[in-house]
């Protein structure tokens, strides 16, 4: 049981946790009914309607939607994911799935990516309304099944049946932005404006079945062990875009560091260096390989799957680049191809968020960035929906934050989390 003198925030994370809504791909899921169900279940607490939609057994979306001061104006989503990428408890210090606070932090999938976000969202409207208070617009509040699967199953089916449940909105906030990170020992948050384009592609390669034992030029599993390592030796050059030039700027107002190295000025921004390099260029990474079933058999089919992460608008030019590295000899399949997205650091969402961060911690700068990786806002764009990334979390120093995204003992400091709420809720209140 949650120890109940934790602040709600950090129970409500805790209580999430302890589902285990794993999600493996390809339609392999535990499922998140039971999550769902308990966020249903505390929404409708607060006295608010709730809807569920679950198109696929056990895959459940639920959104309730939030009345506000000035119901002209355009509805909010506010949204976060239920799902979560496994977990091998055995790579783990801590069970996983127990949820358990110690040295100051939650620890458990999902703590950072992203049912923190998740409790936040809860705690944050729990606040409104236990005061008698509306937001300044309506909330539109939805959680969503299986974005760690490119949200095909989620999100997508949501927004292609359920259109209605965003019924007057026009922008979006969710996951992996509002951190702070340090950058010479001096705090700055990142605002997250854009993602990067997902393709999630299958490399297939065909040969002769034989036996183990004979001379065989003609082997699946070589021919894709080679095309794989050339996709995973490639080195993608720099594609800077009008979000990640900004990022460079702040990072070098903070540094004063030239701008004409940005591998070198990302460096200085420390455990977040990889997540912003990435944001720099597409990425190609190898993730899975499939061939054979038995050990003195060649099969005749071998595969591979390939995470490419895309500068959107460069989608075609790099699935064709793809070809020419891994040779007619091996066919790609794509699996899920989604948008990438860049809007302007500018507006009055985002004017709001920088003005909420900036009263609960004031004299910091905050810093667009393209995510490398990507949301459910993909989804919402297709109702013309503009997506950010707003978690807001104020993190020490030392802790590899982004790093721990679909890492091992994924953990959040439990003030980090009181401190979103805060923000998230003044956010809410006052935009």
């Amino acid at each position: 049981m949650t120890d109940p003198s934790l602040p709600e925030v950090v129970r409500i994370a805790s209580d999430l946790i302890r589902f285990d809504t794993s999600n493996f791909g390809g339609g392999n899921a535990k499922g998140e009914r039971e999550a769902a169900e308990y966020v249903g279940a505390y929404l409708e607490e607060l006295g608010l309607e709730v809807e569920y939609y679950e198109p696929i057994p056990r895959r459940t979306n639920v959104m309730a939607r939030v009345p506000g001061r000035d119901s002209s104006k355009p509805a909010l989503v506010v949204h976060g994911h239920l799902d979560v990428v496994p977990a091998m408890a055995e790579d783990w210090t801590v069970d996983p799935f127990a949820g358990i606070v110690k040295d100051g932090m939650l620890w458990g999938r999902g703590a950072v990516d992203m049912k923190n976000m998740n409790a936040m969202i809860l705690t944050a409207v729990a606040d409104i309304l236990r005061a008698g208070e509306q937001p300044e617009r309506d909330l539109v509040l939805a959680f969503f099944a299986d974005e760690e699967n490119g949200g095909v199953e989620g999100s997508a089916l949501v927004v292609q049946n359920r259109p209605e449940w965003f019924a007057g909105a026009t922008e979006a906030i969710s996951e992996v932005g509002g951190y702070s990170i340090t950058v010479d020992d001096r705090r700055a948050y990142l605002l997250q404006v854009g993602e990067k384009a997902l393709i999630w592609i299958r490399l297939v390669a065909k040969g002769r079945a034989g036996h183990g034992s004979r001379l065989h030029d003609d082997n699946a599993v070589t021919t894709l062990a080679e095309a794989v390592a050339a996709i995973g030796r490639t080195r993608w050059p720099l594609r800077l875009t009008a979000t990640t030039r900004a990022l460079l700027q702040g990072l070098s107002d903070l540094t004063g560091r030239s701008v004409d190295d940005p591998d070198a000025l990302a460096a200085a921004a420390g455990p977040a260096e990889a997540f912003l390099r990435s944001s720099f260029r597409t990425t190609t990474n190898p993730t899975a390989l499939t061939a054979g079933y038995k050990h003195n058999v060649i099969p005749e089919r071998a595969e591979a799957l390939i995470d490419v992460r895309v500068i959107p608008g460069t989608e075609d030019d790099v699935l064709g680049e793809l070809q020419q590295i891994v040779g007619d000899d091996i066919e790609i399949e794509i699996v899920v191809r989604d948008i990438g997205m860049e809007t302007p650091f500018a507006g009055d969402l985002v004017e709001a968020m920088v003005a909420s961060l900036g009263r609960h911690d004031p004299g910091v700068p905050v810093i667009p960035y393209l995510l490398g990786a990507g949301t459910d806002n993909k989804a919402l764009a297709y109702l013309d929906i503009t997506g950010y990334g707003f978690a807001p979390l104020r993190l020490p120093a030392d802790l590899d934050f982004t790093g721990m995204f679909h890492g091992v003992d994924e953990r959040v400091p439990v003030e980090s989390l009181v401190f979103g709420q805060r923000v998230l809720a003044d956010l809410l209140r006052t935009y």
